[in-house]
């Protein structure tokens, strides 16, 4: 049904390694990161890897959907701007595969169909029919609108406030499914800063909060990227979920085994309604493909050795960095 190969993105092609907002204008501006750079339109990206995330979020769902999903100080209308939103992009983007009619979303894929209540989060009649993926979510059971939009895409969903009287900011919403290692519940209700002073080397980006998050908010939509290595390309990581070989004291270096993981991230503001939509699509690449050019793997090297200690401890990466820079620095040569 989703013929589209993922999109592939190299966004350490630059040989730098950096924490910043590194925001593109959707629509606007060529991301540097495509093979041949050029402005991206899509929030939501609908590609042959939609029946491996339809079944990890259908796992996590039933493992434990309040590790992953909540709200905090969700107003109506941020609510209602941001899932009417969602929905109307999720059906224009999928060529015809979602459809949405102001009350009742509608996909083909997974079988399903539900009137959502975009104001109130309310999901009503769901149906289940036929669909190639609908054996994925049979036994899944949408505990909110919100919930079900995020089980419909393969991007996480996350929604940031704003008091327009304070300026203050915060996460109101979270249906991450999909998270790297963190837990969405302890970003639920922080402010910007808060949810980032984990990441190592966010000082910089963090000084500039205010300014960002009003970007964000009045002067979108944009698309940013982040980047790392995982000895494994499973896309739900949460500190509670079942432990893999990622980042676990014993693992190797082993480039037969090793994933570049991209999180495409997009931002859509809602000024009106005091808000915006963020939303993260991880795209898990074998490193083997991933460098297949020489200018790849020294480019690659490059950037990781641009990462502060801190940086390379916080990715996951202090015992896989002499190895993995022995392996890239062998293929760079050509």
């Amino acid at each position: 049904m989703f013929s589209r190969s993922p999109t592939r993105y190299r966004p350490f092609i630059d040989g730098k390694y950096a924490v910043s907002a590194g925001l593109y204008r959707l629509g606007a501006q060529p991301v540097p990161w495509l093979e041949v750079p050029a402005p991206e339109h899509h929030t939501f990206a609908f590609d042959r890897d939609y029946g491996r995330f339809a079944a990890s979020k259908a796992a996590a769902h039933h493992r434990a959907p309040h590790e992953y999903a909540g709200e905090a100080g969700l107003t109506p209308d941020l609510r209602e701007a941001a899932l009417d939103f969602i929905s109307r992009t999720l059906a224009a983007e999928s060529d015809g595969v979602v459809t949405w009619d102001g009350r009742t979303l509608r996909n083909e894929a997974l079988g399903w169909s539900a009137e959502l209540g975009v104001r109130w989060g309310s999901v009503e009649g769901l149906k289940r029919f036929g669909g190639p993926f609908a054996p994925l979510v049979r036994n899944v059971v949408p505990l909110n609108a919100l919930d079900f939009l995020g089980l419909n895409a393969q991007e996480d969903l996350a929604i940031i406030a704003r008091d327009p009287a304070t300026g203050h900011d915060w996460l109101a919403a979270t249906h991450v499914l999909s998270p790297q290692h963190w837990d969405p519940r302890d970003k639920l209700g922080r402010d910007f800063v808060a949810v980032h002073r984990p990441v190592a080397g966010s000082g910089p980006m963090n000084a500039t909060a205010p300014r960002l998050v009003d970007a964000v908010i009045s002067r979108g939509p944009f698309v940013r990227f982040a980047w790392g290595i995982s000895v494994t390309d499973r896309l739900d990581h949460h500190p509670a979920a079942p432990p893999d070989g990622d980042r676990a004291a014993s693992t190797r270096f082993d480039p037969g085994a090793a994933f570049l993981r991209v999180e495409r991230q997009t931002l859509t503001g809602f000024p009106a309604a005091g808000g915006a939509l963020f939303t993260i699509r991880p795209l898990t690449t074998p490193l083997r493909e991933a460098v297949a050019e020489p200018v790849h793997a020294s480019a690659l090297a490059a950037a990781l050795r641009t990462m502060m200690p801190e940086q390379a401890a916080y990715k996951g990466l202090e015992g896989l960095l002499p190895d993995l820079l022995a392996w890239l620095d062998e293929r760079g040569e050509g």
